[in-house]
């Protein structure tokens, strides 16, 4: 039994979701933001056997892509002053860890 803890970005887990959900796994979310943009993230808790992993991860994969955003961080002062254009940053994805799971009870 593998634990999948997916953290992928808040406009992505409606279609992760459905689609876990329609192949019949169970996912428990949780809401998160990240570090460096402050920016909604969702976090997944998929329980599965071991020889699901791949199939789970092909989900999330396939319903969490990359694409840039421009964002304009609040003015920060810096040596030659402020700072305040648009940056182009790279949004959504995907970052998965599959950890080994002792026992799984479900009440």
């Amino acid at each position: 039994m593998k634990l999948i803890i997916a953290i992928i970005n808040n406009d992505d887990c409606p279609s992760v979701l459905s689609e876990l959900n329609h192949k019949g796994y169970g996912a428990t979310k949780l809401s998160t933001s990240g570090g460096f943009l402050r920016a909604g993230n969702s976090t997944l808790l998929i329980g599965t056997e071991d020889d699901k992993v791949d199939d789970v991860i092909a989900v999330i994969s396939d319903f969490s892509r990359k694409r840039t955003q421009m964002v304009t961080p609040s003015p920060s002062f810096m040596a030659e002053g402020f700072i305040s254009r648009a940056v182009e940053v790279s949004v959504g994805g995907a970052t998965v860890f599959v950890v080994d799971v002792e026992k799984f009870i479900k009440l």
